[in-house]
């Protein structure tokens, strides 16, 4: 009458739990995405994301030390232009003295190798009508007019001193065309972690907060339908063929079916990004006193790297960093 399997005896101390834990989070495993802005003479927070800030390059400089110093693996960079440096073709975006590319150097020339500088490589924050790219003459978003500004955008960020760049606008045929305008310019040992499945969420609110985005409507005809999963395969292999280092998932939390399956056919890597609204959300819960806050925080990077995530873009990446 009594069970003959008893699971329940690999549970029953917390050693024992940590012998056979199947899914590790250590904290090279953590990408901590920070914000640049201009104009600003003392960290602002973002009022959507307690606890995280927009940054003036000396409180970047200091946080990103301080990152590093807790073990991350690596550093994401947003840039933060003023509202009047924005125009219809992110200009700031490939200016050497724009918010992101001073931001980079300066990195760079603190930490240089010690770490993994990111960058993102987007117009979004960049441009007056706050989408991901060039629009045409009837208000859509212009592919590969767009290709071209990514092109000198990249190529700006890695000679500001990015070891990896990011693009995120899902434009078709980005990857091949960052990629071949960084070995034209001699920039062939710089990466491109590609932005391969991000998908047109909800989710993002507090970000357009946290990079003061000017965008009016929305992105849903570049960004993948949250109703599809096998389109993201096909845009991992397409990122793929054309030359990525590693690829992204994005959202995270919402798309841990799509992680999982990106990771069981990836040859490269696996990014996923634990996005604003879901930080906003376990924060929000957790000041409310409705869940445990750090647990949640724990097992909701668990179970990203349990879905396949080799690394994990988190707003909490340094305090974790810090504890583990």
């Amino acid at each position: 009458m009594f069970p003959a399997e008893r699971p329940r005896r690999l549970r029953a101390t917390p050693a024992l739990r940590r012998l056979v834990a199947e899914t590790s989070l250590e904290p090279r495993h953590l990408v901590l995405p920070m914000f640049v802005a201009d104009g600003i003479d003392e960290p602002r927070e973002i009022s959507s994301m307690p606890g995280v800030f927009q940054h003036t390059l000396d409180s970047l400089t200091r946080a990103a030390t301080e990152a590093v110093a807790a073990g991350v693996g690596g550093l994401m960079l947003f840039g933060v232009p003023r509202t009047e440096d924005k125009d219809a073709n992110g200009s700031g975006a490939t200016d050497p003295d724009g918010i992101l590319n001073r931001a980079l150097r300066v990195l760079r020339d603190e930490l240089g190798d010690s770490t993994v500088i990111m960058a993102d490589t987007c117009l979004d924050e960049f441009t007056d009508h706050g989408h991901c790219g060039v629009l045409a003459a009837d208000g859509r978003v212009d592919n590969d007019a767009t290709l071209t500004r990514y092109v000198d955008m990249a190529v700006a960020q890695a000679e500001s001193g990015a070891h990896l760049l990011g693009p995120s606008g899902m434009m078709d045929g980005q990857i091949a065309a960052i990629r071949e305008g960084l070995d034209d310019a001699g920039r062939q040992d710089t990466g491109i972690l590609a932005y391969s499945a991000k998908y047109a969420s909800a989710f993002y609110g507090p970000f357009r907060e946290a990079v003061g985005s000017s965008l009016s409507g929305d992105r849903r005809t570049y960004q993948q339908d949250a109703a599809n999963r096998r389109e993201s395969l096909r845009e991992v292999d397409l990122d793929l063929d054309e030359g990525a280092d590693m690829v992204m998932v994005k959202p995270a939390m919402s798309y841990l079916d799509v992680l999982r399956e990106v990771a069981d056919m990836s040859t490269v890597p696996v990014a996923a990004y634990q996005i604003s609204g879901e930080y906003s959300m376990i924060t929000a819960a957790a000041q409310n006193g409705w869940i445990d806050r750090d647990a949640a925080v724990l097992e909701s990077l668990l179970s990203i790297r349990r879905a396949g995530a080799d690394i994990v873009l988190t707003y909490w990446a340094a305090e974790f960093a810090a504890r583990l």
